[in-house]
């Protein structure tokens, strides 16, 4: 089969809901190429350390690239996928150069091409993200596995607002709790929320790929029973009262959730929200406050924010 690779030279702001757009579009697979990556500290006593190449990454911006099958309507989708990015300037969210280039792979040349970057790799106390070829012996009897495959879902779980959110869901989670996950994408913060002994957890999103794509990581996990998947805009489907809230969206959607939220928690409940480049922590603190959460704990993570705070 032959694919096309999209390539977008973009902002790391705008990685993120870039990403969204092109797993929405139907994107197999996705890479980021940062060349922040190039320059990151890695310990070596958790799962692989690999040796990345100069070569494959820009000297400026970051480089995200989706691959496409290739049929009759792939000019039609790429049009849409462009049109979709240009409009995240509504949202304030600088794209950089912008540049968008297609190009045609053949199918190994496309496993080869997002596998090489991705590799277990620990991203808190407890969880560490393995992919699902790659075997990997755990290091202690605290450590808890999520197996994902980015070829068939939205997020590695390595990108630092996901990271921050497992960190904040393991600070916060208990057993026995009712945890609903908004935007739930790949199904990464439900896993963890499950694999934390929450009693059930709701798992969200507008897109139907999405569904499918964090059902499926779900089922690899082995916590299908313990999370329960389904369509839903933002918080609209949910009828119930949540020990825990977590949504990893875009700032400006965080800000359109927090009066739902509150409703939606149990006294003392705790709201994780994530996804807030710096420059908007802010005003998502504020909408906060405003609907009556008290924050309590910022999180940071290069330019990236994370906020936990109760009812």
């Amino acid at each position: 089969m032959k694919w096309s690779e999209l390539s977008i030279h973009t902002t790391q702001e705008a990685v993120e809901p870039i990403t969204n757009i092109l797993h929405e579009a139907g994107a197999s697979g996705v890479v980021i190429e940062d060349p922040f990556d190039l320059f990151k500290e890695r310990e070596n006593v958790f799962g692989e350390i690999y040796q990345l190449n100069p070569d494959d990454y820009p000297t400026e911006g970051v480089i995200v690239k989706a691959y496409l099958p290739v049929n009759s309507f792939i000019g039609e989708t790429v049009d849409q996928i462009k049109e979709a990015i240009n409009n995240l300037i509504l949202f304030e969210i600088d794209l950089g150069l912008n540049e968008i280039s297609l190009s045609e792979v053949n199918e190994e040349e496309w496993a080869t091409a997002w596998k090489k970057y991705y590799h277990p790799v620990q991203i808190s106390e407890k969880f560490t993200v393995v992919p699902t070829w790659e075997e990997y012996e755990i290091k202690s009897p605290d450590e808890k596995i999520i197996e994902l495959d980015p070829g068939m879902a939205f997020g590695t779980g390595t990108h630092p607002t996901t990271v921050l959110c497992i960190r904040a869901i393991e600070k916060v989670v208990k057993p026995g709790d009712e945890v609903v996950d908004v935007g739930t994408g790949s199904g990464v913060l439900s896993i963890a929320a499950a694999k934390l002994d929450a009693k059930k957890v709701f798992a969200y999103d507008l897109d139907e790929i999405a569904v499918h794509s964090a059902t499926l990581n779900i089922k690899i996990n082995k916590v299908l029973d313990l999370v329960e998947v389904s369509q839903s805009n933002l918080l609209s489907s949910y009828t119930g009262a949540a020990d825990v809230i977590v949504a990893n969206l875009l700032a400006e959607i965080v800000i359109r959730l927090s009066p739902d939220a509150i409703t939606k928690i149990k006294p003392n409940g705790k709201f994780i929200v994530s996804g807030i480049i710096q420059t908007k922590k802010i005003d998502v603190i504020n909408q906060l406050e405003k609907d009556g959460f008290v924050i309590d704990e910022v999180m940071e993570m290069e330019d990236w924010v994370a906020i936990i705070a109760h009812s």
